[in-house]
């Protein structure tokens, strides 16, 4: 009756998951669906949606996704197909890679930044002749 003749580990399509508050996760972190942190991540982060760093969210390590909202402190490599915002008290040291950029005024970044979209598929493809 519940039988199924395929089993998915794929995050389900328009579900979020949430790092909450007082978490700290060592390690990396690979979703295919949005996620939200608002605890601590010592590791790199991969999403093949949208990122969401909370005002209190904090990522020590690389952050790859589609989309980017940051209001917590990021410091590593940045790369992001589509839009990166900067919100808040934001604060992230590192580089940038991404598509679009839109910074708040009362965030802070500190590294440098390349954008435009062949920009993005440039470094994907060097980290792929890298890892080889």
């Amino acid at each position: 009756m519940f039988t199924s003749k395929s089993k998915t580990t794929d995050t389900p399509v328009g579900s979020t998951t949430i790092i909450g508050a007082g978490t700290v996760i060592h390690g990396d972190i690979e979703s295919n669906g949005d996620i939200r942190i608002d605890g601590t991540l010592i590791g790199n982060l991969s999403s093949q949606s949208k990122v969401l760093i909370g005002q209190d969210g904090v990522v020590e390590g690389d952050i790859n996704g589609q989309q980017a909202d940051i209001m917590g402190k990021v410091t590593g490599m940045i790369k992001i197909k589509e839009l990166l915002q900067l919100r808040g008290k934001s604060l992230v040291s590192g580089e940038i890679y991404t598509g679009k950029l839109e910074v708040e005024p009362t965030a802070t970044f500190n590294g440098s930044c390349h954008m435009g979209a062949n920009v993005v598929g440039l470094t994907a493809e060097l980290g792929n002749v890298a890892n080889k």
